[in-house]
């Protein structure tokens, strides 16, 4: 029988901690065999993605971004998700896309700063009060409940309305607000970076989550360069999204200043190594962790009912 999970019934059902929990667990399996492929016609992208993780299952996740549809009324993301059995490969859900998107890409950087920001974190900035701040608001709450958000947009009118929804302040310079922060989080759809290095002091964890095409960074060079570099998958950001295959291509920094991804985490290396280190985590939200995200929907909502 195959599964139908709506948003409104996923999202009732789920807890962030327990997603972060998932995916860490997903990550000691065999290594995802994955394929993604992008077709672009101007700003509008068209993105398929599939994972395939022995014991686990098959996910196939198509997504079409178009920047222009909120002038019209329209969401900019749409798109479907759906989930084989491992066995035999037949369909085993239909999982709502935007309930994966949601807890999936927030899921991704939460369990980064799991392991990369300092326990002591009060101060929180996001940059950005779009759908996918909302969603990284309510996972860091989940992580940091007494902490004190922040946010920071180019419409004045869309961080008040961001802000009037969650209890988060609203920064005017973004300068003063990265300074005054303790972790840093992007979710703009920049093309040109606005996170300038010079502006980093010790001990932040820095959480770029926008940027999600070879032209696209939301960070420039000197913060990458200044900071030790963490990302959730090699495989699917270094040579396809522009916040490292710039600086990389620019011959800026070399593959091995990236650290570490999520398929180091047993090991130990996936984490912050003293106090006063600047840490940058790059969340590229591979098809694997929509796997693992749906399948982690799936058995928690099965679960329930």
């Amino acid at each position: 029988m195959i599964r139908h999970i709506d948003f409104t019934e996923g999202d009732a059902a789920l807890d962030w901690l327990s997603l972060t929990d998932a995916l860490a667990a997903g990550h000691a399996l065999p290594r995802a065999e994955i394929r993604d492929s992008f077709l672009y016609r101007g700003k509008d992208t068209m993105l398929s993605r599939a994972a395939w993780i022995d014991g686990l299952g098959i996910a196939v996740k198509t997504a079409t971004i178009f920047p222009g549809n909120p002038k019209a009324g329209k969401p900019m993301v749409n798109g479907a998700v759906n989930l084989y059995d491992d066995g035999d490969g037949t369909l085993s859900a239909l999982v709502d896309f935007h309930l994966v998107t949601k807890w999936k890409t927030a899921g991704d950087s939460l369990l980064a700063a799991r392991h990369l920001a300092r326990k002591d974190s009060e101060a929180i900035l996001i940059m950005g009060a779009g759908t996918q701040a909302r969603g990284v608001l309510a996972a860091y709450r989940a992580l940091f409940p007494k902490a004190r958000f922040t946010v920071w947009n180019r419409s004045a009118a869309n961080a008040r309305g961001f802000a009037d929804d969650t209890g988060a302040s609203v920064a005017s310079d973004l300068e003063t607000a990265v300074r005054a922060a303790d972790i840093v989080i992007g979710t703009t759809m920049s093309t040109e970076p606005i996170l300038k290095g010079d502006w980093l002091r010790p001990g932040q964890h820095i959480d770029l989550i926008g940027a999600y095409r070879p032209d696209m960074r939301e960070a420039d060079d000197t913060a990458i360069t200044r900071a030790a570099l963490f990302v959730d998958s090699r495989a699917t950001t270094l040579d396809h999204i522009g916040e490292l295959k710039i600086p990389l291509d620019r011959e800026t920094i070399t593959r091995e200043a990236v650290r570490a991804d999520f398929y180091d985490l047993p090991g130990g290396t996936f984490a912050r190594t003293d106090d006063d280190q600047i840490t940058l985590f790059k969340n590229g939200g591979g098809a694997h962790l929509d796997l693992m995200t749906a399948r982690h929907i799936l058995d928690t909502v099965s679960a329930a009912t």
